[in-house]
C-alpha cells in the first residue's frame, strides 16, 4: 500500500477512534480498533492492558531501537462543547471530535508511518510502535507501566500536537502541597497568629521566588500557586491554610533538586506529591533532529507534559495538530495536518534510518 492509501486509511482510523469513548482507564474499545489495524496489515503485535505495541518485521537485536509513541486515551469533554464529541465529521477541512487533536491525529500518523516502514529490510534502527493508554492521568497502566516489558529504547518520537515543529525539550512537573500554620480561635477574640493572615507573606514569597538556572530551550522554571483552601465557618479562625504549588521544571534541574531547594527555603511546610515527571530533551545535533531541520522544521521547548516524562532516553516531541486546541471545546484537527504529518514523519525517518 502506498503513502496516499495509508493516509486515507489513517484518517478513517482516526474517525473510528473518535467515535469510541476512551477516557483514561476506559480505552478497551480504541485498543481493539488499533489491533484491527495491525491485523488488517498482517502486522504482529502485542497488548498489555490497553497498550498495543508492535515491532518492525525485520527486528535485529544488534541494532538500536527507535520508539514511536502516542496515546489513545482522552480527557472527558467539557461543558462548553456545542458538537457531539463522539461524532467524527469534517467541516471546512476540520475533522471534529474528542481526541482528534490530542492526540489522535499524531497516533494514526505514527501508526501509518510505522506501517510504511514495517517491512523495510535495511534500516539503521529497529522501530517499536506503542499506542499507549492512560497518558492523560499518568496512570499505572500507561507507557511508564509498560516500559519494563519493552526492549531497550535508544531514542524516541512522542506524538503530541506540535504543528510538526521539533520540540527538543519538555518541562517536567512537581506538584507540592503546602501548609501554613496558625492558632485556631473564635473570630470574636484577638489572635496574632491567624493562619490566613500568615499566608499573605507566604504567597508573596512564592510570587517573588525565582530559580537561578535558565534553559536555552525551556526558559525559566515556572512556579505557580494554583489552589488555596482554609476555614469551615465564618466565626472560626482556622488552624491552617492549605496551598497547592505547581512547578514546571526546565532541563537544568532534576525534580529532586527542585524539591530539596523549596523544602529548605520555603517559609511553610512543603511536601511533594511525586518526582517522576522529569523534564525531557534531545540534543539539537542529534541525527533525528538534524533530519527534521533539513526539511525546514524549527526547534523549540514545550511547556506541556507528555509520556516523554516516562522515558530515560533522548526523545523528540513531534506531531500534527496544535497544542492550544488540546482539551478545548469542539476539538478538531485539520485533515491537511494529518496528511502533512504522515508525509513529514516518513521523510524525517527516511533521513534518519539510512
Amino acid at each position: 500500500m502506498n503513502q496516499n492509501q495509508l493516509t486515507k486509511k489513517a484518517i478513517e482510523l482516526l474517525k473510528e477512534l473518535i467515535a469510541i469513548q476512551s477516557f483514561s482507564n476506559e480505552e478497551e474499545g480504541t485498543a481493539a480498533a488499533i489491533e484491527n489495524w495491525f491485523k488488517a496489515f498482517d502486522i504482529s503485535f502485542e497488548r498489555e492492558h490497553n497498550n498495543v505495541f508492535a515491532k518492525n518485521k525485520y527486528w535485529d537485536d544488534s541494532k538500536p531501537t527507535l520508539l514511536l509513541n502516542s496515546h489513545h486515551d482522552t480527557v472527558k469533554p467539557n461543558q462548553a462543547y456545542t458538537k457531539d464529541p463522539f461524532y467524527p465529521h469534517i467541516e471546512d477541512g476540520k475533522l471534529f471530535g474528542l481526541g482528534s487533536n490530542d492526540a489522535g491525529g499524531c497516533l494514526v500518523s505514527l501508526i501509518a508511518t510505522f506501517t510504511f516502514y514495517y517491512r523495510s529490510k535495511i534500516l539503521s534502527h529497529n522501530i517499536l510502535m506503542v499506542a499507549s493508554a492512560e497518558e492523560e492521568n499518568a496512570g499505572e497502566h500507561s507507557l511508564r507501566g509498560l516500559l519494563p516489558r519493552l526492549p531497550k529504547i535508544d531514542v524516541a518520537i512522542v506524538g503530541e500536537p506540535t504543528l510538526m515543529q521539533l520540540a527538543i525539550a519538555e518541562k517536567g512537573l512537581v506538584v507540592f502541597d503546602a501548609t501554613v500554620k496558625g492558632t485556631p480561635s473564635h473570630a470574636a477574640h484577638p489572635n496574632d497568629n491567624n493562619a490566613i493572615y500568615n499566608t499573605i507573606k507566604v504567597l508573596e514569597w512564592f510570587k517573588n521566588y525565582s530559580f537561578d538556572r535558565t534553559s536555552e530551550a525551556l526558559g525559566d522554571v515556572k512556579l505557580t500557586v494554583t489552589q488555596i483552601n482554609a476555614g469551615s465557618q465564618h466565626n472560626v479562625v482556622p488552624s491552617q491554610v492549605d496551598l497547592v504549588i505547581d512547578v514546571r521544571v526546565n532541563d537544568k534541574y532534576t525534580n529532586k533538586e527542585i524539591a530539596e531547594l523549596l523544602r529548605s527555603e520555603a517559609p511553610c511546610e512543603l511536601k511533594e506529591r511525586g518526582l517522576k515527571l522529569n523534564s525531557s530533551r534531545i540534543d539539537k545535533d542529534h541525527p533525528l533532529v538534524k533530519s527534521g531541520i533539513a526539511l525546514g522544521r524549527e526547534t523549540y521547548g514545550s511547556p506541556t507534559l507528555s509520556d516523554q516524562a516516562a522515558l530515560s532516553c533522548q526523545s523528540l516531541k513531534l506531531g500534527p495538530g496544535d497544542s492550544t486546541r488540546s482539551h478545548s471545546a469542539d476539538e478538531y484537527i485539520y485533515v491537511h495536518e494529518i496528511e502533512e504529518g504522515i508525509d513529514l514523519y516518513i521523510k524525517i525517518l527516511e533521513g534518519f534510518l539510512k
